[in-house]
């Protein structure tokens, strides 16, 4: 039995996230989950890139953990006891000192395609898996993927028909490497989908080697 065979067959899986780049990326690992996505407000206490995507994945999973948990307890009548794993992720983009997340409008997505514009940057994404059993939480597992996007240089021209055809505005970085922005990478050096916004092999690695 594969690990999403397995996980289908153990887990009732949450995936803590509302991005539809994410539940695509969960349905080709033939995962069957539910989305449930956290409403936790953003605390961050770095600058480091890969503890903020990790501290946000965290507060994220933890976050729909306890919903979970609470409406467990609330309506006990409606729930069946069952062992649930939650998945929490944080995508982030780093250039040198700068952490790009998700731009406030237009304005600031074109500054961050300019900034990112003929360089190397790199794409964080942090992900916790909450294990809860009919308990409650049981236990809890963080780790990041990193991978490095190199762009071409890129003029007004292409920075302004890219943000009017695109919806940048929920996208870390203000590009989506899977959409319009292909044709701005010049390299790429690790897991792309991690810049999709889910490093969705490395997950199934990490929860086999934990089961």
């Amino acid at each position: 039995m594969g690990t999403a065979q397995r996980l289908n067959s153990e887990f009732r899986i949450i995936l803590a996230s509302a991005s539809p780049r994410r539940k695509q990326l969960m349905e080709m690992a033939d995962l069957e989950f539910e989305i449930w996505p956290s409403e936790a407000e953003e605390v961050v206490n770095t600058t480091v890139p890969e503890k903020i995507c990790t501290q946000l994945a965290r507060q994220k999973a933890l976050d729909v953990a306890s919903q979970i948990r609470t409406y467990n307890e609330t309506h006990p009548d409606l729930t069946v006891e069952t062992d649930i794993l939650v998945i929490g992720a944080d995508t982030i983009v780093a250039k040198d000192d700068t952490v790009f997340g998700k731009p406030k409008d237009e304005e600031d997505a074109a500054g961050m395609l300019r900034s990112l514009s003929g360089s190397t940057h790199s794409v964080f994404t942090g992900v916790t898996l909450v294990f809860m059993n009919g308990s409650g939480r049981v236990g809890e597992h963080t780790f990041y993927e990193e991978t490095k996007v190199t762009f071409y240089p890129l003029d007004e021209d292409d920075i302004t028909s890219y943000i009017r055809r695109e919806d940048v505005l929920d996208k870390a970085g203000a590009y989506g490497i899977q959409s319009g922005a292909a044709v701005f990478v010049k390299s790429i050096e690790g897991d792309f989908y991690n810049v999709v916004g889910l490093p969705i092999a490395r997950i199934l690695s990490e929860i086999k080697n934990i089961l």
